[in-house]
């Protein structure tokens, strides 16, 4: 069984809602990135932990998506995928409640019923799905 290692860092200083932080990933895409609260909860420059889920999640599901697709034996012109974390708050914190998938697709000589189907297998077994804890809807829609 095969197994890949991916890494990521973070630096922080100060307070949590008045400090700052950046976050260097293995690959260099993300590079001293700041972050803080008010990336997180706000809408200052930078970026947050969830939007990065949602990055992963979106970008995960897609590849899957392909992957199923190409062994069905049928290559898509394009996959458009967005992902819509949702936070909520409970008593004992922030959680990570839901992720909404939406789709949008063209794939030559695919009838929209397999379509669903690989769809929706991908977003059930692509890694980030399986990772989460949390609700995961997919809206997909095969264009023509």
């Amino acid at each position: 069984m095969a197994t890949i290692h991916r890494s990521a860092s973070a630096a922080w200083q100060g307070s949590g809602k008045d400090g700052k932080g950046a976050l260097t990933s293995q690959s260099g895409a993300l590079s001293q990135t700041p972050y803080g609260f008010n990336t997180r909860f706000g809408d200052a420059k930078g970026t947050n932990p969830e939007e990065l889920i949602a990055a992963a999640h979106a970008g995960c599901f897609t590849m899957a998506l392909a992957f199923k697709l190409q062994g069905a034996g049928h290559v898509a012109e394009s996959l458009q995928t967005e992902a819509k974390l949702s936070m909520e708050q409970e008593a004992a914190g922030w959680k990570i409640a839901a992720v909404a998938l939406t789709l949008t697709a063209r794939v030559p000589g695919l009838t929209d019923a397999e379509f669903q189907t690989l769809a929706a297998d991908a977003k059930a077994t692509c890694p980030v799905s399986r990772l989460l804890n949390a609700e995961i809807t997919l809206a997909a829609t095969l264009e023509t």
